[in-house]
């Protein structure tokens, strides 16, 4: 007996809602394809799979992951189902591609919210092969590869625009719903009258959750939130009725007991919002703002919400709205914009690059110009209070610079899924020190948790490395810990050691016995000179012992030496050799992130333009 063949679906825009669906469709024994663009998210999902977690829970791997449909085509898989789940803006340039994918037998499926998205893939694909589907389940990236599965309110509806695929879409729905994704296929006047539905609940509370911060579960716990909520359905429900698409007399209440069961949840036009990103608030609540018009009918509070959002995300406006969100990006650039430092111009203009260094203790950004002079600068603590300061700090950024590519490093590189690529902080590193000092040479990096020495050649690669990865012994939380317990001011140590000249060092360095001996030192009278002193005695000695190229330049950097300058003699003398300490240091893995995305950004234009010229030569 002949083996019945995989079904064959290739999903493009693996945000929340297509990992899901891949995940389901791979549990029901289809043959799942993935386009995934961002090279972090890509080699996650290659190395790791994707990982679901909260109402669902599983890990899938998945075979045939590609970075672009033209490579799928190239592939030459035989597909039977193409499903864009990309925001509304996106439609446009991947239907183009995925004209490479064309076949008589291939099934289009919109699986994306809001009015009328179906419309954009009609010109390429024809009505009679799109299937459009009501998505009822969401969740939030809580890594590139994660998605914390926040809620599922089945049943979710796939059906045929014209009815001409009707059997595709029965297909398509028990495939989802084997793998306990419930799913009913509908006939057409029925899937445009749950997208209205699906619609008006989106526009009822993803623009004020995106406008006030709040999540569903926040919007839902205020009375007179929930009042503006209910104003803003039943606007709704007048513009379709005039649509001839009727809703039971109950659907408000429905309507209000869905929502409810969003949870501690932001919608995704509401982290757009929050995030400063293009929005699909013309496919919401404008949408329905624009039928309102076609009948004569005020939306005025759809209107509103449309105007508010649009002006909140709008680069050329946002700084002009009164309040918070535009005086903290204006305090944040003002913060953090070079002016007249060594190796640093006064911003012109033009395309920039952008490095984060994600570190144990601190965050930081780095932007650079073409000329790979260092424009802005800002540091952040890593376990801020503030959880959205790192976005709003991104906001600013991607508002007053061009930033044409960005490169995350550092120990939290793999969750920083903002960036367009990541490199390890060894290699941004070099990259930063190499920008001012060529050639061979040897790197010191004293961070908040490890100590890393990098040799450098000739050429400014990397030749070989070191760290103490077994313990924090001799790193900034070293310090900070040991400094607390003798009250000692980290910001004064350096100061207060340079009095001293004790020469008696920590006898171990385990933070808890370190602390008793720092006791001891304190009970036997020892003045705060000579204990700053021994605590960085204790650390030079410790990377005295680590192995440095001889007779070539050694540059100590990290944050260790921006805040504990005193080492710098110390490490001179322990090397006999003089210590070189570059400007901000601690800025300058970040800066080798930047120059990072800067080199990637230009290989990928120059493949780019090689792939141009070659299609040109072939017309």
């Amino acid at each position: 007996m002949e083996k019945t063949k995989p079904v064959k679906v290739v999903i493009v825009g693996v945000g929340p809602v297509g990992m899901i669906m891949a995940v389901k469709l791979k549990e029901a024994g289809c043959e799942v394809i993935l386009c995934v663009r961002n090279k972090i998210k890509l080699n996650q999902i290659k190395s790791e799979g994707i990982r679901l977690e909260g109402k669902i829970q599983s890990t899938t791997r998945f075979e045939h992951i590609y970075e672009s449909l033209s490579d799928i085509a190239d592939a030459k898989i035989d597909i039977d189902y193409l499903v864009f789940s990309l925001k509304s803006y996106q439609i446009k340039a991947a239907s183009q591609e995925a004209m490479k994918l064309d076949s008589e037998k291939l099934t289009i499926i919109s699986a994306q919210n809001g009015i009328d998205v179906e419309e954009l893939l009609i010109p390429v694909f024809g009505s009679d092969r799109v299937l459009r589907m009501v998505v009822n389940y969401a969740g939030n990236l809580s890594a590139p590869n994660v998605v914390n599965v926040t809620f599922f309110t089945p049943p979710n509806y796939i059906g045929s625009i014209d009815d001409n695929r009707s059997k595709q879409a029965e297909i398509f729905a028990f495939l989802l719903s084997s793998a306990d994704l419930l799913t009913k296929a509908v006939n057409s006047f029925e899937i445009l009258k749950r997208t209205w539905e699906k619609t008006i609940l989106n526009a009822s509370l993803s623009p004020l959750c995106g406008v006030g911060r709040l999540t569903m579960a926040e919007a839902m716990a205020d009375a007179d939130t929930v009042e503006l909520i209910e104003q803003i359905i039943q606007e709704g429900i007048i513009v379709a009725e005039a649509e001839k698409i009727r809703f039971p007399d109950d659907f408000v209440r429905s309507c209000m007991r869905y929502l409810k069961l969003g949870g501690n949840h932001f919608p995704s036009l509401a982290g757009d919002v929050i995030n400063n990103r293009q929005t699909e608030i013309d496919y919401f609540n404008g949408k329905i703002v624009e039928y309102g018009k076609k009948h004569y009918i005020r939306t005025s509070l759809n209107l509103a919400f449309t105007n508010m959002v649009k002006a909140m995300t709008n680069k050329n406006i946002s700084y002009r709205i009164p309040g918070a969100a535009g005086s903290i990006s204006r305090n944040i650039i003002k913060k953090g914009l070079v002016k007249d430092k060594k190796n640093s111009t006064v911003y012109q203009g033009g395309p920039c690059f952008l490095g984060v260094d994600l570190g144990s203790a601190y965050i930081k950004f780095t932007v650079i110009d073409d000329k790979e002079n260092t424009v802005f600068q800002y540091l952040l603590h890593t376990l801020n209070k503030d959880r959205l300061l790192h976005k709003q700090i991104m906001q600013a950024i991607h508002s007053d610079f061009d930033i044409k590519y960005s490169c995350a490093t550092g120990y939290g590189r793999k969750h920083f899924i903002e960036s367009d690529i990541i490199k390890t902080e060894i290699i941004c590193g070099a990259a930063g020190v190499s920008r001012d000092i060529k050639g061979a040479k040897n790197i010191i990096d004293i961070g908040g948790e490890d100590i890393k020495i990098i040799h450098c050649d000739d050429n400014n690669a990397v030749s070989n490395f070191y760290m103490n990865d077994k313990c924090a012994a001799g790193t900034g939380s070293f310090l900070s810990e040991i400094a607390e317990r003798a009250e000692i001011k980290v910001s004064e140590m350096s100061h207060l050691a340079a009095r001293s000249t004790y020469d008696q060092e920590l006898n171990s360095f385990c933070t808890v016995f370190a602390k008793t001996e720092i006791m001891k030192w304190i009970f036997d009278g020892k003045s705060i000179e000579d204990i700053s002193r021994g605590i960085y005695l204790s650390i030079a000695n410790k990377v005295a012992k680590m192995k440095l190229i001889p007779d070539v330049p050694t540059i100590f950097i990290g944050g260790v030496i921006a805040n504990h300058p005193y080492l710098q003699p110390l490490l001179s003398e322990k090397f006999n050799q003089e210590i070189i300490v570059l400007d901000e240091p601690q800025h300058v893995v970040s800066l080798g992130a930047a120059i990072m995305a800067k080199h990637s950004f230009l290989n990928l234009k120059g493949n780019e333009n090689k792939l141009t010229n070659s299609s040109e030569t072939i017309q």
